[in-house]
């Protein structure tokens, strides 16, 4: 797994990124629609237009404090959820067209987006994508590459209204504890925590469409 880190500071806390290995700019998202999936030859499932995939709030994963009979030493758990479209940022992987017609876009530009985790204590980045692997899928990885190609056609749903699509990874926005052993029963002390946004092996072409 391939992961770029680089640290920042605030008056908090300590911040670790794994940061976007790529430059450019993208538009925001809105609301996805659904499209169909295609399986590449490097395991990466294409997935466009995924309607109804994200979430509008987080969703709840850890309902009760982990105990030391359980877990051993310091570990991360999951306390919250939510499904994210991550954009690529780079040119070449977002397009606006209209009114009305059919947008064909292509991905002309290669990159890879990256795990990026803040934090408010040391912690092993890797930690937090393993405990997200367990927890919530086992498609999410620290780094989901993008390659040039990628072709989709999507008809704008109607004359006044402009079409946007963008290309990302699938993943997950989500918030996370670190816990540590407490005396010689299965107490537990949280000694971190943080959030972090994560890709999947899950890529394709997000669609939404505005008034102008």
């Amino acid at each position: 797994m391939h992961i770029r880190t680089r640290s920042a500071s605030t008056s908090a806390a300590a911040v670790l990124l794994l940061c976007f290995t790529t430059a450019g700019t993208a538009t925001a998202a809105d609301a996805p629609v659904g499209g169909p999936v295609v399986v590449s030859e490097d395991d990466t499932t294409e997935i466009n237009d995924r309607q109804g995939w994200e979430d509008e709030t987080e969703q709840p994963v850890l309902d009760r404090e982990p105990q030391r009979c359980e877990l051993s030493g310091t570990w991360i758990k999951i306390t919250s959820k939510q499904a994210y479209h991550i954009p690529s940022w780079w040119n070449g992987t977002s397009y606006k067209d209209g009114p009305g017609g059919t947008m064909t876009v292509s991905v002309t530009k290669s990159g890879t987006i990256t795990a990026e985790v803040s934090t408010t204590a040391e912690v092993e980045a890797s930690m937090v994508v393993a405990s997200a692997k367990s927890s919530i899928s086992y498609k999410i990885s620290g780094s989901a590459t993008i390659t040039t190609g990628h072709t989709y056609s999507r008809t704008i749903s109607s004359n006044k209204k402009y079409g946007h699509m963008r290309y990302g990874s699938w993943g997950y926005k989500v918030k996370w504890k670190q816990y540590r052993a407490k005396g010689n029963g299965c107490g537990a002390t949280q000694i971190g925590s943080g959030t972090a946004t994560l890709p999947t092996k899950e890529t394709g072409w997000k669609y939404w469409e505005t008034s102008s």
